[in-house]
């Protein structure tokens, strides 16, 4: 039996590819906190997690002071007791984020180990439902964006091949969102899916106003209309329109998801397996939607979810954001509008030493038995 020897804490910070706003906020540093556990057979697996430009530090330290001291000597293929002590060992800063983005660059470091030492791809590792699943663009559409250059945006990513395109909403006025909306729906035709995104801009009444005007749209999803923390609101939104409403990206843990389901406030499931708190949790929650006939629509991080996808049978997108080409040789395959799902083994991300050496924030910190 393999035990966990030696675990490597690194943090590279890689700017926006393009500028991204949205109602709420900006884009401003992907700080990609990693973590690589090595075995004593000479097994080894790296991880990693992220935030939006804050956060980055508060990561570091909680691994470093509190969780990675706990896997040594722990055998790797043992990811769920793993998992569940440390979420129990940080209790008291559970559930939120910072912990669960910490306990994400763990839990799928220790995947990408056992998929490597199994010579398989995680996705067939994880269950192997799907090889390719559909892909729509987010890199475009940002709020900032004037109509023009949004319908050039989106007529080129139609042309691209990929089969949606994300549209920000959240101007002062619905009748500004709805101008941006219908151009770009008049140029692409009805035939390429459309979903907006509020960033939980929105009030329960403002919200169930906007959805009834984006109706005629025929839109995909309308995402992140309300906080997170608003289920109620959320379910009297779904109620009242036939706008399917995606939630997700702002929820740290499996139980946040079944009150959302629970209640009848979400047709999509988006859960972000970074913020969730890994491989582990994310799974679990994929198959809680699909016991309520629920898509799974993941956010962000393409390079991972392309193949967590490809594991589940529920999974309907994935969202093309390019955001680790700096520090990776490998990249998403895309063919006839859909994500292939790798087929070497791990995680099916390469990562590109020179360059992590070369971007690294500070010397990694070495974790050993």
């Amino acid at each position: 039996m393999a035990k966990i020897d030696q675990v490597e804490i690194a943090q590279i910070d890689i700017a926006p590819k393009v500028k991204r706003t949205d109602a709420i906020q900006s884009f401003v540093t992907q700080e990609t906190v990693m973590v690589t556990v090595r075995c004593d057979d000479g097994s080894a697996g790296t991880g990693y997690t992220y935030t939006i430009g804050t956060g980055g530090s508060s990561i570091v330290a909680l691994l470093n002071d509190h969780l990675v001291p706990r896997l040594i000597g722990r055998d790797p293929q043992q990811y769920e007791a793993i998992w569940r002590d440390l979420f129990f060992h940080t209790h008291a800063t559970a559930v939120g984020a910072i912990t669960s983005l910490a306990l994400a660059a763990i839990d799928t470091a220790l995947w990408d180990r056992n998929a490597r030492a199994a010579g398989l791809p995680l996705w067939r590792l994880a269950g192997g439902a799907q090889a390719r699943v559909p892909v729509y663009t987010t890199e475009g559409g940002w709020l900032h964006i004037e109509p023009a250059q949004l319908v050039e945006q989106t007529l080129a990513a139609k042309a691209d091949g990929f089969l949606g395109a994300k549209i920000k909403v959240g101007k002062p006025h619905v009748a500004q969102d709805i101008a941006r909306l219908s151009a770009v729906r008049e140029a692409v035709g009805a035939d390429f899916e459309l979903m907006v995104d509020a960033n939980q801009s929105f009030t329960a009444a403002e919200a169930i106003r906007r959805a009834r005007q984006y109706a005629p749209l025929d839109l995909a999803w309308f995402e992140e209309p309300m906080p997170a923390e608003h289920v109620r609101g959320h379910a009297q939104l779904l109620a009242s329109t036939s706008v399917p409403i995606a939630v997700g990206e702002s929820m740290y843990h499996p139980s946040q998801f079944a009150e959302y389901i629970q209640q009848g406030a979400c047709s999509i499931v988006q859960a972000d397996v970074a913020r969730v708190g890994g491989i582990t949790p994310w799974l679990k929650i994929a198959h809680l939607a699909e016991a309520h006939n629920i898509a799974m629509c993941p956010h962000f991080l393409m390079e991972l979810h392309v193949s967590l996808c490809a594991a589940v049978p529920n999974a309907r997108w994935v969202e093309y954001i390019p955001q680790l080409d700096d520090l990776t040789t490998s990249r998403l395959r895309i063919e006839g509008g859909h994500a292939v799902a790798p087929e070497t083994p791990g995680l099916g991300i390469e990562w590109d030493a020179e360059q992590l050496k070369a971007r690294r924030k500070f010397a990694p910190i070495v974790v050993r038995g």
